[in-house]
């Protein structure tokens, strides 16, 4: 993505941002992309799902070089869930029950963030207190192992940190130990499934194997970060706040701060995120015209099932819209509303008739 775009009027971003959406449906619903999904999950089988926080830094397919539409993303602000909450809950089960149903099985990347350089440019969600944001994600593997058994042969939660200095991944194994993927380089790419053996004993050797191209792409990456010249002083970038699920075409950093329509207290990361958004127009990070609130409901079937979506994506954009007028009123008239479904099998973003939520 260009640089330049962070910089362009609102509605040049906005329009941008919807060929984005239009390039990737193309791409990914090719015959092409579609037969090396094929190709990739019967080589490596194993469901790929990721716990993570909003902030648009943290993109795990990028800084792994997955191809689209392997991995599986759950977002919340801070990267904070709890598996009582009762919509994540049924989301988890419906989505593990089809993993579960073909025969394979699923790997939970349960994910906390943080900067070696600077705390400040760690997460925000948990006041840039690290401690308290990977003693969370210990206590939802706990919840996953209470929801899916403690065998974990069939579902594995694995805690990761990923530190945004030079987006690596640290993976958490038994007893404490670590191992972080910025200590290695391509010399120890051959180690690797012995050390994931040793830090990881119980994982079944079936998801190891499938965890390995995650970690290779994850050195790759690093190595290619290390090359250019970062300006790592720019904590955030996001000009839209997406609310929903369906945004896996969305694979850019520093965009977009999305929000997964998880917690009973949706307007918690809502005006979390306005307050990023309010504090990158003040610190002159993008222009001060305006910004996106974009909500997205993925479908199925037609009929019912996307009458559902459209439904549910109306009422996710006016909440957010009415959360941001009574909270941030400075702010409020600088936002445009975008409501949107999404073709699951296709990846088609299908933008909805203008609704109350989108009068600026």
């Amino acid at each position: 993505m260009p640089t330049s775009v962070h910089h362009q009027p609102i509605a040049e971003r906005i329009d941008w941002l919807f060929d984005l959406a239009r390039r990737h449906a193309g791409e990914y619903a090719s015959p092409e992309a579609w037969l090396a999904r094929q190709r990739y999950h019967a080589s490596h089988p194993t469901a790929i799902l990721v716990m993570k926080c909003m902030d648009g830094r943290i993109n795990i397919p990028v800084a792994t070089r997955t191809p689209k539409g392997i991995i599986l993303p759950f977002r919340n602000l801070g990267g904070i869930f709890h598996l009582g909450w009762p919509h994540l809950g049924e989301t988890l089960t419906a989505a593990i029950g089809k993993v579960v149903a073909s025969g394979r099985q699923a790997l939970m990347m349960i994910t906390y963030h943080y900067s070696r350089g600077d705390e400040r440019r760690g997460c925000a969600g948990f006041h840039y207190r690290t401690d308290d944001a990977r003693a969370h994600t210990f206590g939802i593997r706990e919840e996953v192992s209470a929801l899916f058994g403690q065998g974990h042969g069939t579902v594995y939660p694995l805690v990761c940190g990923f530190e945004t200095d030079e987006e690596a991944l640290v993976l958490h194994g038994r007893d404490g130990q670590t191992l972080s993927m910025a200590d290695l380089s391509e010399a120890d790419r051959p180690e690797l499934p012995a050390r994931l053996q040793q830090l990881l004993p119980d994982m079944p050797a079936r998801m190891r194997a499938d965890l390995l191209p995650l970690l290779e792409g994850n050195l790759a990456h690093i190595a290619a970060l290390r090359q250019t010249e970062r300006s790592l002083d720019i904590e955030h970038r996001e000009w839209m706040i997406c609310v929903g699920r369906g945004f896996d075409w969305l694979h850019l950093p520093n965009v977009a701060l999305i929000i997964g329509p998880y917690s009973p207290d949706l307007a918690d990361p809502i005006r979390k995120a306005a307050g990023i958004i309010e504090g990158n127009m003040a610190a002159g990070r993008i222009p001060d015209d305006g910004f996106l609130v974009l909500s997205s409901v993925p479908y199925e079937d037609i009929g019912v099932d996307r009458a559902r979506a459209e439904l549910k994506s109306r009422f996710m954009a006016r909440f957010a819209a009415d959360v941001i007028r009574r909270e941030f009123p400075a702010l409020a008239p600088r936002m445009t509303v975008r409501e949107t479904v999404l073709n699951w099998d296709s990846r088609s973003v299908e933008p909805l008739p203008a609704g109350v939520a989108a009068d600026r």
